[in-house]
């Protein structure tokens, strides 16, 4: 068994407990950008003029929690190839159960 130790620094004027709760929070965020980064490239985007990247992001994040909420077992990387190949699969993402 390892032990790591970090240490983090804030102005804020937290409890143990909600630090660790920020801390927690944090790295959430990061792992959602990391995907939409990697998975849905967003980094590569070209969109500069009008709001085409402020719209592009919406409908990047919109794709990922309707991914991540359906895919099941399966990667996120995985799913939303699925969907791309498998109409009926998008189908099931994207549409309500019966």
């Amino acid at each position: 068994m390892t032990e790591d130790t970090r240490y983090f620094i804030s102005s804020a004027l937290l409890s143990p407990e909600r630090a660790a709760e920020a801390i927690r929070c944090h790295w959430g965020i990061e792992s959602m950008h990391w995907v939409l980064d990697v998975i849905f490239k967003e980094d590569l985007s070209r969109l500069r003029r009008g709001h085409g990247a402020q719209n592009m992001a919406l409908v990047r994040r919109l794709a990922f929690n309707i991914v991540r909420a359906g895919r099941g077992k399966r990667s996120i990387k995985t799913a939303r190839k699925a969907a791309g190949w498998n109409p009926d699969f998008l189908a099931a993402l994207i549409l309500p159960p019966r």
